[in-house]
């Protein structure tokens, strides 16, 4: 049940971030390259994008 629980959280987390990635000024090429490694590293991707994502 909690592993469920956190799936959906990081699920729900990872299309936040996307939303965000995509609304941003940044060059489409460092858009494609965020979502791709949000979608293929969920986890990862979430903390690459808190530590390197626009500030």
């Amino acid at each position: 049940m909690l592993s469920g629980f956190l799936g959906f959280l990081i699920l729900i987390i990872d299309i936040y971030i996307i939303f965000k990635v995509f609304k941003s000024s940044a060059s489409l090429g460092k858009k494609i390259l965020w979502t791709a490694i949000i979608f293929f590293l969920p986890v990862v991707g979430i903390l690459l994008w808190w530590f390197l994502g626009p500030k």
